[in-house]
């Protein structure tokens, strides 16, 4: 048995979380998936966590390019984060022949295809298990265990700090101010949580799952995001009322002529898998043609969760080194066209604030007339403000450009003060 000399690039909560799991359990490790697992080299540079973390000054480095350059690591590990210097040292590593773990879903998202191409050129490995999910291990099945499926859809609840939020706003009715307050003193959310609370998080890690899922190159760039800032406890009631709960959603779809990959606050029915995933944790739920659908569920944040993945692809990149194979992630060779949002169809939940007068509803109704957009349900929930009523339109199945045109006109009525919010439906049936 070779001893595999692990370098790490970044050590922060999940680069120390990673040092702490390969002591726990290196004889495990050894014993059980015939790997021996040492940490030769770390960068960091913070130094006061060389000591922290037991590392002695041959180990310990401010230079990360020392620690890829090393010939005592044999694989490298990238936790520095961002795509910057990230991108130059997963490239260095791999271009000096060593396999690469990374959690950098930023990273993979946007510059992934080049990486998997060097990847393959050189004959090395790049895992990325815990770029989305943390702890929850969903990538190595989709490349792996459900290979003889065809996977038709991939829905997934994977920003740990909206999901907290959105909990926190449905049994506590707190508005998206007081909840991200809340999030931020636990520790939850950063102290600019631009890329949770706007999507963008999500959006990345969708990416990654749909290129996976469809074997199909996804990027970041073609992932539409919305976020949940203009979410409303009135809205999160509402859809309790009839039966929804509303989760920030990343979704993608396989369908004849492309891919419908998107990320956006979606109201889905109370009774479904995904709508009892609360708190931090996090779901992505497969349906795949002969194993038909699967959850994934467990802690998507935190050290723990994600160096507990990062450990599992060491496992599995030492053990390929050892025996000579190897496993390039996303070979993406099917080239399927993403399909815009302007041609999904979906229901839609609109909250409306309109002068509280007579003949209002019908001046509405007749741009929903307009653009074929055929209403469900209405409701008025009382007067927001003084001389305004607020009104809950539901519709039926339409399309997402139809919607959008009903709601540009919409918004130059005299009767409408504002275009309080809008939601997707999804039945998931």
């Amino acid at each position: 048995m070779k001893t595999i000399g692990v370098g790490i690039l970044g050590l922060g909560t999940v680069g120390g979380g990673v040092i702490d799991i390969i002591n726990r359990h290196k004889d495990k490790m050894r014993d059980h998936a015939g790997v021996d697992l040492v940490v030769t080299r770390a960068a960091d540079l913070n130094t006061e966590r060389f000591a922290q973390l037991g590392l002695t000054s041959q180990q310990a480095t401010t230079d990360a390019f020392d620690v890829v350059n090393d010939p005592s690591v044999d694989i490298v590990v990238e936790l520095i984060g961002g795509i910057g210097i990230a991108r130059e040292l997963v490239h260095a590593a791999i271009a000096a022949g060593k396999p690469v773990i990374t959690a950098n879903k930023a990273l993979l998202a946007s510059h992934g295809a080049e990486l998997f191409e060097a990847a393959d050129a050189k004959g090395v490995d790049l895992r990325f298990e815990a770029s989305v999910g943390g702890g929850i291990p969903v990538l190595e099945p989709l490349t792996h265990s459900l290979t003889g499926n065809e996977i038709l859809s991939v829905l997934g609840i994977v920003n740990g700090t909206t999901n907290y939020m959105l909990s926190r706003m449905t049994e506590a009715g707190l508005s998206f101010d007081e909840a991200l307050v809340e999030a931020q003193d636990l520790g939850y959310a950063e102290a600019d949580p631009s890329a949770d609370v706007d999507g963008l998080d999500a959006a990345a890690k969708i990416a990654i799952l749909a290129s996976l899922a469809f074997n199909s190159r996804v990027t970041l760039a073609d992932v539409p995001a919305e976020g949940i800032r203009k979410l409303a406890p009135t809205d999160i009631e509402y859809a309790r009322e009839i039966g929804y709960a509303v989760k920030l959603l990343a979704i993608a779809r396989k369908h004849a002529h492309g891919i419908d990959v998107r990320v956006h606050p979606t109201m889905i029915p109370a009774d479904h898998q995904l709508a009892s995933v609360d708190g931090v944790y996090n779901a992505v739920y497969l349906t795949g043609d002969f194993v038909g659908d699967l959850m994934f569920f467990g802690e998507g944040a935190g050290a723990g969760a994600a160096a507990s993945a990062v450990v599992g692809d060491l496992v599995e990149a030492a053990r390929a080194l050892q025996s000579g194979n190897k496993v390039i992630g996303c070979t993406c060779t099917d080239n399927l066209p993403i399909l815009p949002l302007d041609v999904l169809e979906t229901r839609y939940y609109v909250r409306l604030l309109l002068a509280d007068k007579a003949g209002v509803i019908e001046q509405v109704g007749k741009v929903f007339a307009r653009y074929n957009v055929s209403l469900q349900s209405l409701k008025q929930r009382g007067c927001a403000q003084k001389g305004m009523a607020e009104f809950i339109f539901v519709t039926h199945k339409t399309i997402e450009a139809d919607m959008q045109s009903v709601l540009a006109d919409i918004i130059n009525l005299d009767v409408v003060g504002e275009v309080a919010s809008m939601l997707r439906v999804e039945d998931l049936d």
